[in-house]
């Protein structure tokens, strides 16, 4: 099992930065922290590194039915997703996988919801 949906597409980087904000949003996820890896890796290291940028989302819902079935999971929220520039103008969008990340856990309450998550996310890749 692949740890992560991905798609690559054209386009510019910000207005595909916003175009997955905008999917997550149609799938009741929210942004709730944003990595700038480019900038941080210059600012820590002083490297130059290509246009890398992590979305933490969290749908409320989910997150919360988790939550309450194991008060550990936590640990694996939000749902990241990553958008960086690859060769020749191409992006490529990847989503973390939560049926992947949730094998670690015996809990068939949370099978369901990353099976439910997961299908969302899927979706949103698939749809870019």
């Amino acid at each position: 099992m692949k740890y992560y949906f991905d798609k690559t597409i054209t386009g510019e980087f910000e207005e595909v930065i916003d175009k997955v904000t905008g999917k997550l949003e149609e799938e009741g996820f929210g942004v709730l922290t944003e990595i700038n890896v480019t900038e941080t890796l210059k600012k820590k290291l002083d490297v130059d590194f290509k246009k890398y940028r992590i979305l933490g989302a969290c749908n409320a819902p989910y997150a919360h039915k988790a939550l309450k079935a194991e008060d550990k999971i936590g640990t694996m929220l939000p749902c990241n997703i990553i958008v960086q520039e690859l060769e020749n103008g191409k992006i490529e969008v990847a989503a973390v996988n939560p049926m992947a990340s949730m094998q670690a856990v015996k809990n068939d309450d949370l099978e369901m919801i990353a099976i439910e998550i997961g299908e969302k996310l899927e979706k949103i890749i698939r749809g870019l």
